[in-house]
């Protein structure tokens, strides 16, 4: 039976990771921060899921976490993920994110050479790209810390698989969403103000720039290559995405359509929320993933935010009969 390893089990990649191979058989460590507990999900209480405690600014702790795993495969997940918040803290961003990577490879390396290491790089290292779509050729060129530190990561995993001989490999994660994804991502801030508003407990909603675009896909779909990847004759750099993109006013539209409203009565743009350093049109080209891996995207976009509005509806109602009740 396979055993895995993932940090970051307790977001929305990790939840729907350890579902997936838990589906598929494998015994499932997931790495914790000490004092945050198990996370209360349905697949929290399988079995042949063990939790172990680790932070991405603890070598010890990431080395006695592999130890005791003793895993086939690694899926590093973890990180400081919302980009502005990089802006916010750079430092504690790099460390987190670009030095967490490094920790996590690192003992792997002295605990566990044989595994299998997944690495989640991001679109944002391709920030100022001068090419759309962009695939595994295109330069490197982040334009945010987060995307700087994401590519250090990419890097450094490269500099493993070639330089020590481990099967480490990146994935380049486009934006993918879920009604897993958290309350700072632009997808789930809209949806939630949706649900808000079609309820009247919200009026308005402030967004920044609605022009910008995204290649979006589902996190269910985007873990399904992780694993692939992992399962690959050799190791290799995949991008994964969808290779469609649409603007935040789409997604707008489509939120807002789905309790029947019109998003011009209730969306305003605000420069307050505009990035520093926007990055270019981000789109993939995951020609690789398909031809190599056989991965191909299963949700469309309109299904995603539908099932995100949908969710966020009843999270709402539960929550308002909780509240009734109480």
């Amino acid at each position: 039976m396979p055993s895995a390893l993932i940090t970051g089990v307790t977001g929305q990649d990790g939840s729907y990771l350890a579902e997936l191979l838990l589906a598929k058989g494998y015994d499932v460590h997931g790495v914790v921060r000490p004092g945050d507990g198990v996370p209360a999900r349905p697949w929290s209480a399988a079995p042949r899921l063990r939790f172990l405690e680790g932070d991405l600014l603890d070598q010890t702790a990431l080395d006695d976490a592999v130890a005791a795993a003793s895993p086939d495969e690694v899926y590093h997940l973890a990180a400081d993920s919302v980009v502005q918040s990089s802006w916010d803290q750079p430092v504690r961003s790099s460390d987190v994110t670009a030095l967490g990577a490094a920790r996590v490879l690192e003992a792997v390396r002295r605990h566990a050479p044989a595994a299998r290491f997944f690495n989640a790089s991001s679109s944002e290292i391709f920030g100022a790209a001068r090419e759309s779509p962009q695939r595994e050729t295109t330069p490197v060129a982040p334009r945010t810390p987060y995307g700087v530190a994401k590519a250090f990561g990419h890097f450094l995993t490269r500099s493993y698989r070639e330089g020590l001989g481990l099967f480490a490999v990146s994935g380049v994660l486009y934006n993918h969403e879920s009604p897993r994804r958290g309350p700072g991502f632009v997808t789930r801030k809209v949806t939630r103000a949706v649900a808000a508003i079609s309820r009247g407990s919200q009026r308005e909603l402030r967004l920044g720039d609605l022009d910008a675009r995204r290649d979006w896909g589902f996190a269910g779909d985007y873990v399904d290559a992780m694993w692939r990847m992992l399962q690959a004759d050799a190791p290799d750099d995949f991008v994964v995405g969808t290779g469609e993109t649409h603007t935040v006013r789409e997604l707008c539209e489509l939120a807002f359509d789905a309790v029947g409203l019109d998003y011009r009565d209730h969306v305003v743009s605000d420069p307050a929320f505009r990035r520093p350093a926007e990055t270019a049109v981000m789109v993939a080209d995951a020609s690789r993933a398909r031809e190599r891996l056989g991965w191909t995207p299963t949700v469309t976009f309109e299904q995603l935010v539908r099932r995100m509005v949908d969710a966020d509806l009843r999270e709402l109602d539960e929550a308002r009969g909780r509240g009734s009740t109480a």
